[in-house]
């Protein structure tokens, strides 16, 4: 299928699914955001938030039926609620079982802004904890510009396991899901606040992790609505900021942290990347951000400071190309240091009250 004789077929196989109190989710208005490319087909189904156990087999039916089309290989759905939330931002308890409760713990890697190098930040630094013997993944939560794919040189789709959840795929092995392989890589996802909250919720809850000592969520940038539905969703053991030396990048980095602790997420920490350019040609170092920002936000905000990432030709090479370059060579300059931010990381987490170690139960 193809063009307008794909959207026709996909709106008629809507048409026959029939809502709880009469009438077919086709016609009733509440299919939005509805594309198919390469094979792969997205939608929202937009509830009140009192319909969503109602809801639940409508949307499985939806994605059985549209699975079912010819062409169709995989199919994303998500409830989604327009009401606006009450103006209150600790997140309360969920009624709900934590979907991520058998994961040792659950860190978020954020940023104030983009093009920080949060998601470089967060391979490396997941592969660095690999190699200290634990057992990780990558949730990808950055929706509108997933990266994981790319920087793990991922291809192909997610399978699915029991209970239907999809399997991660495995890279040097990590764990990792993504937006990305569940789409195009061109697909633009024009997708509202609530949209966004309900597609992190169902990446949580709807992949079978297994037996994790640590899942770093690579957050998108900003403390909008992705962030609250991770807050909300699960219990974060912590979370850890990236920033530039930058002016402006701290104070989007201030933002973040000032958003966490709002919502009762310690911060585990500030990352300072590109801290300086290594040139590649004379080895001298160039501090073209600045120099020791993050470090003194740090010590002025009392957090930790987990260290600092030079910017280097191997390391936006290796990312460019799907080879981290913690995975390449996990012994040179640059993994010394990201296992060293590993290290310092896992120390803040053991001296929390009641933490516990990444593997213990």
């Amino acid at each position: 299928m193809n063009g307008s004789d794909s959207l026709d077929a996909l709106r008629a196989t809507l048409g026959a699914i029939e809502l709880p109190g009469g009438g077919s989710l086709g016609a009733s208005g509440r299919v939005a955001g509805l594309s198919h490319a390469g094979g792969r087909v997205s939608l929202s189904i937009q509830i009140a938030p009192e319909e969503a156990q109602s809801f639940a087999p409508v949307r499985d039916q939806a994605e059985a039926a549209l699975r079912a089309l010819p062409g169709v290989t995989s199919v994303f759905a998500v409830l989604t609620s327009e009401r606006p939330a009450p103006p209150k931002l600790t997140p309360e308890k969920p009624a709900k079982t934590d979907p991520l409760a058998g994961i040792g713990h659950v860190i978020a890697v954020a940023s104030g802004k983009g093009g920080v190098g949060k998601s470089t930040t967060t391979v490396n630094l997941a592969l660095a904890l690999r190699a200290q013997g634990l057992r990780v993944g990558i949730l990808d939560a950055d929706i509108y510009g997933p990266s994981l794919p790319t920087l793990l040189g991922l291809h192909g789709k997610p399978g699915l396991g029991q209970g239907r959840k999809l399997k991660p795929m495995q890279a040097y092995g990590l764990q990792a899901m993504s937006m990305g392989l569940l789409v195009e890589p061109e697909t633009a996802m024009v997708w509202r606040g609530p949209m966004i909250m309900s597609a992190i919720t169902q990446m949580m809850a709807d992949v079978d992790w297994g037996a994790l000592d640590v899942l770093l969520v690579d957050m998108p940038p900003g403390t909008g609505d992705a962030q609250l539905a991770l807050a909300q969703g699960t219990q974060l053991a912590g979370a850890v900021i990236v920033s530039t030396p930058q002016d402006l990048s701290l104070i989007d980095a201030r933002r973040g942290i000032a958003m966490f602790r709002k919502v009762d997420v310690p911060i585990l920490g500030i990352i300072e990347n590109m801290a300086h350019f290594i040139c590649p040609d004379c080895g001298s170092s160039h501090a073209i951000f600045g120099q020791g920002g993050a470090e003194a936000e740090a010590e002025r905000l009392r957090v930790p400071f987990l260290g600092a990432v030079p910017l280097t030709m191997d390391l936006r090479a290796g990312s460019d190309s799907g080879q981290p370059v913690t995975a390449r060579d996990p012994d040179g300059p640059l993994g010394r240091i990201y296992q060293q931010i590993a290290r310092t990381m896992l120390a803040g987490l053991t001296t929390m009250p009641q933490a516990q170690r990444p593997g213990q139960t």
